[in-house]
């Protein structure tokens, strides 16, 4: 399995707002796709700072989810509440339950 891990700063001021667009949008958008395990968005509210992450069956799997363009209409969809450019890095998941 793996993880596509995207680093962001959110307006702290927005931080319902952002996880209201993931969870009503976000998700949904990419709950069909090949190789979907699941998704999960962490914040802190008071800061901004946020990491959501998204799980794979395969890298190939998360790769596509990249390179068919729906990994940047889900962060187009929450453009408008960042402080910074988003990050975006691939884990292999050693060890899950």
């Amino acid at each position: 399995m793996h993880a596509r891990v995207t680093t962001v700063a959110i307006d702290p001021a927005r931080a319902a707002e952002a996880t209201q667009i993931y969870q009503n949008n976000v998700i949904p958008a990419i709950q069909g796709l090949k190789g979907f395990k699941g998704a999960y968005l962490l914040q802190n509210p008071a800061t901004g700072q946020g990491i959501s992450i998204t799980m794979w069956d395969s890298e190939a799997d998360g790769q596509a989810y990249e390179s068919n363009g729906t990994y940047r209409e889900q962060v187009a969809k929450l453009a408008a509440l960042f402080t910074s450019a988003p990050s975006l890095a691939t884990y292999e998941v050693g060890a899950h339950s």
